[in-house]
């Protein structure tokens, strides 16, 4: 089901996060025991996962698809790994882009298939078997880094900048998916991305645990001069949908209306009867993200809404490319 992260793990600690305290500790606990239990398989093939230490999102899909571009440009064949979030698909299946809908293999899998393969798999050992069947000859996980059932050759974790880990405490009582520390033993770098500094402290605590770094920002990478036209009415269900917000302030346009979903939102007829109805009084454009866009589907309104509305497509870009190929190389050469 769809959530929303509570306001107060990204606040100052609060009596709810100091009575959730001893939960966090016994979920961070429960997930160590786990890791000591697994038994995982290794792929045939170079595993490269990108994660985040967070419930919610932080990026990690542009940065899973930045990865994959570079390896394509270096003539590697890389194939997505992924759960599927929000869709019924338990896999392993090969992702159909024409065929297959979000409520089917989640809203994720369909970015990914127009750059490589995807493979949509709550099993992740039965994925990457999967995956070796395939001319693929690399694996790029989107998401997973918590799950201990496949051994990743190289892990990446993605931070925003704007949001950092919140109060740094485990779920429920913050954000962090397991302690720190923990999540750090297991990573080979850090993909900062945005700007603010509530970050800083985790940048500043992986470069002391030996991981690599890299900055990155989100940008448009098509023309944005059609935001400029009319008054736009913004609309998102994504983890943080601040940071779409900002790329449209970013873009200079009037942002009249923004209306806020949970995360992997499923838009119903009665949103987008507001929508649409708020466009047509106001002579505005809707405008959401890529992600929400490939997540509405119906008839009626819903399929109007899918019509009207507009996805600003944005990229994840690294500031050094070459050290990122370098470490890619690395890891595939060994692996």
């Amino acid at each position: 089901m769809p959530h929303k992260a509570p306001a107060w793990w990204y606040g100052k600690t609060s009596l709810p996060s100091l009575l959730l305290t001893p939960a966090g500790i016994i979920w961070d606990l429960a997930t160590r025991l786990r890791w000591a239990m697994a038994r995982p398989y290794r792929s045939k093939l170079p595993v490269v996962c990108i994660g985040n230490f967070t419930a919610g999102g932080a990026g990690k899909t542009p940065a899973a698809i930045a990865i994959a571009r570079l390896l394509i440009g270096e003539r590697e064949r890389p194939i997505f790994l992924t759960r599927g979030y929000g869709g019924t698909v338990q896999g392993p299946h090969l992702v159909n882009p024409g065929k297959d809908a979000a409520k089917q293999v989640g809203d994720e899998p369909l970015l990914l298939a127009r750059i490589a393969p995807v493979i949509v798999s709550a099993d992740r050992a039965a994925g990457a078997r999967y995956a070796e069947e395939q001319k693929a000859s690399v694996i790029i996980m989107d998401d997973g880094f918590q799950n201990p059932g496949l051994v990743k050759d190289l892990s990446l974790l993605v931070v925003d900048r704007s949001t950092g880990i919140g109060n740094g405490l485990v779920i429920p009582a913050g954000p962090l998916r397991a302690g720190l520390s923990f999540q750090l033993e297991k990573a080979r770098g850090l993909i900062l991305s945005g700007t603010g500094s509530e970050a800083d402290h985790v940048a500043e605590y992986a470069r002391n645990a030996g991981l690599t770094t890299f900055e990155s920002e989100l940008i448009p990478y098509e023309d944005t001069d059609w935001l400029k036209t009319k008054p736009v009415i913004a609309f998102s269900g994504i983890g943080h949908p601040d940071k779409f917000f900002q790329t449209l302030d970013e873009c200079k346009c009037n942002v009249i209306h923004r209306a806020t979903y949970p995360d992997h939102y499923v838009y119903t007829a009665s949103d987008a009867d507001e929508l649409l109805d708020l466009a047509r009084q106001k002579g505005a454009q809707l405008v959401t993200t890529e992600k929400d866009l490939v997540r509405i589907g119906g008839a009626g309104s819903v399929g109007l809404l899918k019509k009207s509305a507009r996805a600003l497509p944005v990229r994840l870009q690294f500031r050094d490319q070459g050290k990122v190929k370098r470490l890619l190389g690395r890891t595939i050469s060994r692996a």
